[in-house]
């Protein structure tokens, strides 16, 4: 049994290292996965998507709308946890303990005051070694090159660790710098809730932890949780430290944490909430330690959750992705047909299509997007969007849909349309089910038929 022994007001403090055996248990780091055929279904994935989804997205410059494109590195990467919330609330403890790096050489900082000023991003590696920011974006086989638009100044503070471990084969975590409330946005130096924003779009799972002795809520916390609208069935809250405090206290800190929250999260099921100690050292005596490690046990559950279901998650969000760039792609079609049916040998081309892009409702182009293809009208862009777009990319830049079809390649719509509702939904029974990902039946015969408009997300 390892002790640890500190000095606290003349006396010895002696903490004994609680049991991890349950973190292996929970997570199943014993069991041998699948590579092979996790790795095939990647690369079929892959090739959807680049046959299937990327001609539509660069011929009608869908990342010039949405600004999200999507790399081999982001398709091939492991499952993110994002660990957020105020200074010195245990994110960085959290993190040395699932992994099992208290006390060694590569332990995150801990400490009372704010440690964390960095994005750490901690990752599987053949060994031990950090890698610099500058360098993580450079390399393209990782999904962070994106990070370098928010500039140098942010990349010196992002750092990333790798290390042989068991978990970090299954997900990748990152630690964020705590907020804290007194502190200007251009005192970090960098767009630290653009940056915060780029990582939450792309977490698989995100914990926000609070320290029950602290809950300050202020703004750049309004701030946060204003970015993570849209994202709530990937929040847990973790209200950390929880042996510090006595039962009944314990229960006044929970309600008045809900009813901080509350404003903040605008959905009818609140998110889950796991109350526990996420560090190597037992519980404080006298306090509920049962309930702590069931607790402790139902968020590793969790995690196991979303790295089960990882493939599922990929597949679901590439589809979800091509569903996106398959309504831009009708939506830039209507809008250059309008313009083409608008013009005459005596209009002015910028007054004509100004005034379609003006008022799009006048000319039906959203509602003939609805009527015609079974669009859900909670997927359309915002109609102000187009303005902007329209005004970077002339409308005399693209083509209808109609004239992008070739001999050998197939038309871009059938495409996408058949990997939204064939290629994709196949790959993911394939999963399901356990077989080998492999070729689809459409891609097999040719598809002669062409497939049906069911385009309404899961």
């Amino acid at each position: 049994m390892t002790r640890h022994s500190e000095e606290e007001g003349g006396d010895d403090f002696i903490s004994v290292l609680r049991d991890r055996s349950h973190i292996d248990e929970t997570l199943r780091l014993a069991t041998e996965e699948k590579a092979g055929d996790y790795a095939a279904a990647l690369e079929r994935l892959r090739k959807i998507y680049h046959t299937s989804i990327r001609p539509m997205e660069q011929a009608y410059k869908y990342n010039e709308l949405r600004q999200h494109e999507i790399s081999d590195g982001e398709i091939t990467s492991k499952p993110m946890v994002l660990f957020l919330g105020p200074w010195s609330v245990g994110k960085s403890s959290m993190i040395n303990y699932l992994l099992g790096m208290n006390d060694s050489p590569y332990q995150l900082y801990t400490g009372a005051e704010p440690t964390t000023s960095e994005f750490t991003v901690i990752m599987h590696g053949e060994k031990i070694r950090s890698v610099e920011g500058i360098v993580m974006a450079a390399d393209s086989s990782r999904s962070f090159s994106p990070l370098e638009k928010f500039g140098q100044t942010f990349l010196e503070k992002l750092i990333g660790i790798e290390m042989p471990h068991k978990l970090l084969e299954r997900v990748t975590f990152v630690d964020t710098p705590g907020i804290i409330e007194n502190r200007k946005q251009q005192e970090r130096g960098y767009p630290f809730n653009d940056v915060c924003q780029w990582f939450i779009d792309r977490a698989d799972l995100i914990f926000v932890v609070f320290d029950p002795t602290k809950l300050d809520v202020g703004l750049e916390l309004e701030m946060l949780f204003r970015q993570l609208k849209g994202r709530e069935s990937q929040i847990r809250i973790i209200l950390n430290k929880a042996d510090n405090l006595a039962t009944q206290d314990l229960m006044r800190v929970y309600g008045a944490l809900f009813w901080s929250l509350a404003p903040l999260i605008n959905v009818t099921e609140p998110p889950r909430v796991y109350v526990s100690s996420f560090w190597p050292y037992d519980y404080a005596p006298d306090t509920s330690r049962e309930l702590f490690k069931r607790e402790e046990i139902s968020l590793l559950e969790d995690l196991n959750q979303v790295i089960e279901n990882r493939m599922e998650n990929k597949i679901a969000f590439i589809r979800q992705h091509g569903i996106r760039v398959r309504i831009h792609g009708l939506l830039v079609d209507r809008y250059v047909q309008t313009f083409k049916e608008k013009m005459s040998y005596f209009s002015d081309p910028e007054l004509v299509f100004k005034e379609i892009v003006d008022d799009p409702d006048k000319f039906y182009i959203f509602k003939s997007i609805l009527a015609k293809t079974n669009v859900s009208k909670f997927d359309l862009p915002n109609r102000d969007a187009y303005r902007d777009f329209f005004g970077v990319n002339p409308i005399t830049n693209f083509k209808p849909l109609t004239a992008q079809c070739s001999y050998m390649g197939g038309c871009l719509l059938e495409k996408i349309e058949r990997a939204i509702t064939n290629e994709l939904p196949a790959l993911l029974s394939s999963i399901n089910s356990g077989k080998q990902p492999g070729l689809s039946s459409c891609e097999a015969t040719g598809c002669g038929e062409k497939p049906k408009n069911r385009y309404r997300k899961n």
